[in-house]
């Protein structure tokens, strides 16, 4: 699985190069259901896109176009970083084959996502 490039942005976690994106539009469950918390791919920048591991990281907030509760709380640069390193602690190989990684993060505005 690879992620698109066009709309990704590029952040360096520790001296690796990695790029990010949250989906454009919502899915159904997380735009108009109301349960589905917001979710974003990272991937190193660097890797054969054929065989790199995406870490899908999902949130403890919802989108900011969710029609039940609007409240928009952006994903901001610290708050990818944290993730990348805590997946990294916990096993994820971004340049090595194999399925997405998946990290739950709690929500909030702090780097780490806590509050």
């Amino acid at each position: 699985m690879a992620l698109n490039r066009k709309g990704s942005r590029r952040i360096t976690v520790d001296g690796t190069e990695y790029r990010w994106r949250v989906r454009r539009q919502a899915s159904c469950g997380q735009g108009c259901c109301g349960g589905s918390p917001m979710t974003y791919a990272v991937e190193a920048a660097g890797t054969d896109r054929s065989r790199g591991t995406v870490l899908l990281v999902t949130t403890g907030h919802l989108r900011p176009d969710n029609v039940l509760a609007p409240e928009a709380v952006p994903v901001l640069p610290a708050q990818v970083a944290a993730a990348v390193r805590t997946a990294r602690e916990q096993g994820w190989e971004p340049e090595g084959p194999g399925s997405a990684f998946r990290l739950t993060r709690p929500g909030g505005r702090g780097p780490g996502g806590g509050r």
